[in-house]
């Protein structure tokens, strides 16, 4: 019997269904369509095949968590905060926050007894169940408003206030020992996690990241924290009664080891860590193992020069600090920003609250990306085309802004989360605004730093 033989043709990524279909109609025939037979691979890919060398460099994550000898650069990593509830986890507001959980809690008492999830009351606008709260309310587990609250990161350069009552959170994974309580520091890389079909990412963080700041994120720390008490296992993700942690290096001894025999004595475990960062920002490593971090997570090389080894800890440490710290850089001044006159009670004065910002038009149809419409009055014009390079888990650093600082609703609990409760809690009224022109700074330097990469063949 004759083999079957397989026929592909890519037709390109991130299509709309409009386009896929003209390209289609354009062939005229099938015959017309420009075929490629493909086979298999040794891991059973048909497409997208994966690159060899990838598999001989040293993975980030160990066989075994807390495994200070193993064979990789960190101890341990951890997936980003999973609620399965973030409507009613996350919001801009602290006091909004806590009504949205204590409306949720007292709706999860009402249904204490029930005897099956069938029975569970499943009205969307009072609770949100998920497999875990389920299976604690059939067991009679007692859930209470413990009101304790700390800083997220939940989107690229988007910071929310969230609920840290572990029974209210799905799945937490090892983030309880990387960040124990909002009183204990630590730094981490968020990445692409597996199976993620937008290009591969990372960002720093130095607070709890959400498992979809980066998509599926998967996380590695400079630490991690264990409890004094060793009661971490059952413990919340809080600790209201002031237990003590013990800060361990994220950071393993093997691949310390392994970089001051090439590097030098000099090398410090930070230095790895930021090496890690910045080697994810080269563009070649990023197209050479394109198809490789769809399948896997990072693996990466000790790079034979070390003048290559040290430009790229130098160049981690520089865009960690701005990622960091994109809050307190320099608004960019380079565009024009035109403020309108608004009516208030008080007389007129400027509005700076926003709703949902768009890009200008030119001819009223083709989408203008050098001016955003702020709202009503503010309108931003001269961003330069360079400052939308900065792609960050699908879209620019810009667009995320754009994105997340508008007033949503959600379609199931019908929760409003208003960006604008941010600049209130906080006294600046001009934060959003500021924000948006701070990531204009922070997406030019972080493409300029990237450019300034050493160009590696990691072939």
């Amino acid at each position: 019997m004759e083999k079957v033989k397989i026929y592909y043709h890519d037709i390109g990524d991130y299509l709309s269904r409009e386009d896929k279909l003209h390209i289609i109609r354009e062939f005229g025939s099938i015959k017309n369509v420009p075929w490629i037979e493909i086979r298999p691979d040794e891991h059973g890919d048909w497409i997208n095949h994966r690159n060899d060398a990838f598999g001989r460099f040293i993975p980030l994550e160990p066989d075994k968590k807390f495994n200070n000898k193993a064979n990789s650069f960190f101890v341990v990593n951890s997936r980003g905060n999973e609620t399965g509830r973030d409507a009613w986890v996350y919001n801009f507001s602290r006091d909004k926050l806590d009504g949205n959980v204590t409306t949720l809690i007292s709706e999860y008492k009402a249904n204490l007894g029930k005897k099956s999830a069938g029975e569970l009351n499943y009205d969307e606008k009072k609770i949100s169940w998920t497999s875990s709260l389920i299976s604690k309310v059939l067991k009679n587990e007692p859930v209470v408003n413990e009101h304790v609250f700390a800083l997220s990161y939940y989107r690229p350069f988007v910071k929310l206030l969230s609920y840290r009552g572990s029974a209210l959170i799905h799945r937490i994974g090892q983030l309880k020992q990387l960040f124990p309580t909002s009183e204990y520091e630590n730094l981490v890389i968020c990445v692409s996690g597996i199976g993620v079909t937008k290009d591969f990412s990372c960002i720093v963080t130095n607070v709890l990241p959400d498992l979809e700041l980066i998509g599926k994120s998967q996380c590695f720390p400079l630490y991690w924290y264990e409890e004094e008490t060793s009661t971490f296992e059952t413990g919340g993700m809080d600790n209201l009664f002031g237990n003590s942690y013990v800060r361990h290096d994220g950071v393993t001894d093997w691949i310390l080891a392994a970089a001051r025999k090439l590097y030098g004595d000099s090398v410090a475990k930070d230095d790895l860590f930021y090496y890690v960062y910045g080697l994810l920002h080269s563009p070649e490593y990023r197209t050479a193992f394109a198809n490789d971090l769809k399948k896997s997570l990072p693996r990466l090389p000790l790079l034979e020069k070390p003048d290559d080894f040290w430009a790229f800890v130098g160049a981690g440490r520089e865009l960690a600090a701005l990622h960091l710290n994109y809050e307190n850089i320099e608004p960019y001044r380079g565009c024009t920003v035109t403020y309108g006159a608004y009516s208030n009670r008080g007389g007129e004065s400027i509005n700076y609250r926003v709703e949902k910002m768009r890009f200008g038009k030119t001819d009223g149809k083709t989408v203008d990306k050098s001016t955003i419409h702020y709202n009503g009055g503010i309108t931003i014009t001269g961003i330069p085309a360079e400052a939308y390079e900065y792609v960050i888990n699908g879209k620019s650093a810009i667009e995320w802004i754009m994105e997340r600082y508008a007033i949503t609703i959600d379609k199931k609990s019908g929760i409003i989360n208003d960006p604008n409760d941010w600049p209130r809690e906080h006294g600046d009224e001009k934060y959003i605004l500021n924000l948006l022109l701070r990531i204009v700074t922070l997406s030019l330097k972080t493409t300029a730093i990237v450019k300034s990469l050493p160009t590696i063949n990691f072939e």
